[in-house]
């Protein structure tokens, strides 16, 4: 992996990619750190909807293919997606075009059985007299007769559809049928129905010609077509996985198929679990590193722990909510949130009313109630206008949804307001950074450096901002400076193990995630984090094969932290790799469920209904499966 595609701090993905803004971290998002896995010795790739499979000796490898790279590739992608939305356009419209068109042409040569059905035809007059073709003549005639009479009914058939008469086409095809149950013909009669729209028909006639010949790739296609348009989008994405891995993964429009029915099937499923999800905060690990992407600040004046107050008022709750989560456990976080609700309900809160709708927005973000959250922070700008804090949560909240231009303007009020808090650079620069600005980011995350050289998340940021830069040698001084600066604090000796593994350098990573596994079992023993065990365990997969040791780490980081969904996906991914296809989805699936908002879980359902898919397609087209492990190799070593 180049130093290019080192992405955004580590945050669960959302369809935009922004949930990064805010945390504190540098570590690759979900699906960027579960790619990287398989790019290197990929046997066959293609995108799909942000995801893409890799056929290895373990089946298909589904895994997150962002689009996010450092500095000018960034751009010439983006002008890359830009200039081919006409050629887009344009593919959609030939594939509709040659789902509708009836089978005549010979295919190209290479596909010898679709070759046996396609061989050139010479045009006949299709007025020609026939005999009259009906259930009760067809046992009339020899073998040979019908073959000739069924060649010839294809060709008027042909002629007709040629002609846009569909309904005499389909009885001509009907005719053939009776005189010889081809594949090729239900599956002309198919592309009749389909240019009528009579979805229901087409499936029945391509089912039946792949119930003929279970690798007619055209039937399987137009098939996939028919359930699109029915909805079934599951029946359609396994038509069209199978048509895929038929065609060796060449056929474009198959490809792109798979992408847009992956992509339906996920959403759709996606906003069934979003509504029926009970609202609760994320895992600890995600929401200390949230919480920590902000300076630490001592407590208001009036709620310090030997304040006199009573525990049953409104400040006495905002101050246990404070102690609440100061503690970093997941406890902790859940009374917390109790406590801010408590708070405002209870009232009489004086100074701190502000302050205390900041901390339940903060909350009921978290809980991915954006909503009631963007309310609380709108209440708490209007009470308090100099609170830069709730402008700076609010653009991130912005953001989130894709309001960039919403946040942007939060940036500006919070500066209008206090200009020397470096929160506001350090969270700036997170959206410069998202938008691929790494210059911007940088300057930003300096800016934030001068005015606090005390948060170690500006040093780790700006040394991630030059990594993506390409400036690889200043981005290591900035981290050993920053060891040397932050030596007793974890996550330093985390982040620049990432880097490391990023530059394959597995030996010094694994030892710089083991210094930041100990020192958090030092200094947090009730509310570890646990991506250096996730970030070791994929060090010993990428550099050893160690699939034993990885699990092991991975099931451990999931006994301290059960909801930490880059630990779950990562465990999903290497099941997948190791063939153990049934136990991965269980893992993807937690995944999903797991997930905060839309974007994130639809990431999540991608994997699982591929993964779901592979188990269907071998499961009903078992000769498949073979052919499958036979287009590439068993991963190797250096995965990276």
């Amino acid at each position: 992996m180049s130093a290019e595609t080192i992405s955004a701090p580590f945050a669960p993905n959302t369809a935009l990619h922004t949930s990064s803004l805010s945390s504190q971290s540098s570590s690759l998002p979900l699906w960027d750190r579960l790619s990287s896995w398989a790019s290197e010795n990929k046997a066959t790739v293609y995108t799909i909807a942000g995801v893409a499979i890799v056929a290895t000796g373990a089946g298909i490898v589904y895994y997150r293919s962002d689009s996010r790279t450092g500095g000018a590739s960034g751009a010439e992608s983006d002008a890359k997606k830009k200039a081919s939305k006409k050629e887009r356009r344009k593919a959609k419209k030939d594939k509709e075009k040659d789902q509708a068109q009836p089978e005549f042409k010979v295919v190209p040569e290479g596909d010898q059985q679709e070759a046996k059905r396609n061989v050139p035809t010479v045009e006949t007059d299709p007025s020609e007299d026939l005999p009259q073709i009906d259930p009760s003549t067809v046992d009339s005639f020899s073998d040979q007769e019908r073959k000739g009479y069924a060649a010839k009914l294809k060709v008027a058939g042909n002629k007709a559809y040629g002609d846009k008469s569909y309904n005499e086409a389909i009885d001509l095809y009907r005719k053939a049928i009776l005189c010889k149950p081809d594949p090729i013909f239900y599956s002309n009669r198919a592309a009749c129905y389909n240019a009528l729209g009579d979805w229901d028909k087409v499936v029945e006639d391509t089912t039946a010609a792949i119930a003929l010949d279970n690798e007619y790739v055209k039937a399987l296609n137009r098939r996939a077509n028919a359930y699109e348009h029915l909805e079934k989008y599951s029946e359609a994405l396994l038509d069209a996985t199978a048509s895929c891995i038929i065609d060796g993964f060449r056929n474009e429009q198959s490809v792109q198929s798979v992408e847009r029915l992956l992509k339906k099937v996920a959403e759709a499923k996606g906003k069934a679990i979003l509504d029926g999800k009970q609202k609760r905060l994320p895992s600890p690990t995600f929401v200390t590193n949230y919480l920590q992407s902000f300076r630490p600040r001592p407590r208001p004046a009036g709620l310090e722990e030997t304040a006199d107050l009573n525990e049953d008022s409104g400040k006495g709750q905002l101050r246990a909510g404070l102690a609440a989560v100061e503690k970093k456990t997941g406890d902790g976080y859940d009374a917390a949130s109790t406590a801010f609700d408590n708070a405002l309900e209870l009232g009489d809160l004086d100074e701190h009313e502000a302050f205390a709708y900041n901390m339940r927005g903060t909350f009921r973000y978290l809980r991915g109630e954006h909503a009631d959250a963007l309310m609380d922070l709108d209440k708490s700008v209007e009470l308090q206008p100099s609170l830069t804090q709730s402008y700076i949560k609010r653009a991130s909240m912005h953001l989130e949804v894709g309001n960039r231009e919403g946040a942007a303007a939060d940036f500006e009020k919070a500066m209008e307001h206090k200009q020397d808090d470096p929160d506001i650079y350090y969270h700036r620069a997170q959206l410069h950074f998202i938008l691929a600005e790494f210059g911007d980011a940088a300057k930003d995350y300096q800016r934030s450096i001068d005015l606090d050289q005390d948060f170690i998340f500006s040093h780790i940021q700006l040394g991630v901002t030059q990594y993506k830069m390409g400036t690889i040698a200043s981005s290591m001084a900035t981290f050993r400076r920053t060891m040397k600066k932050f030596d007793k604090m974890p996550d330093v000796y985390n982040y620049y193990g990432e880097l490391l593994l990023d530059q394959q350098k597995y030996s010094e990573a694994i030892e710089k995630f083991e210094t930041a596994i100990e020192m958090e079992k030092q200094t947090k023993p009730l509310g570890m984090n646990v991506l250096p065990l996730v970030n070791k365990a994929l060090a010993l997969f990428q550099w050893k094969q160690d699939f034993q040791e990885a699990e092991k780490l991975l099931q451990k980081a999931l006994i301290i932290d059960p909801e930490c969904d880059i630990a779950v996906a990562t465990m999903a991914q290497l099941l997948l790799q190791q063939g153990k296809v049934t136990e991965a989805l269980k893992y993807f699936e937690r995944a999903a469920e797991l997930s905060r908002t839309e974007g994130e879980i639809v990431n999540a359902l991608s994997y699982a209904e591929a993964t779901r898919t592979q188990l269907e397609v071998q499961e009903k087209y078992p000769q498949l499966a073979n052919r499958l492990q036979g287009m590439g190799g068993l991963p190797g070593p250096g995965m990276r």
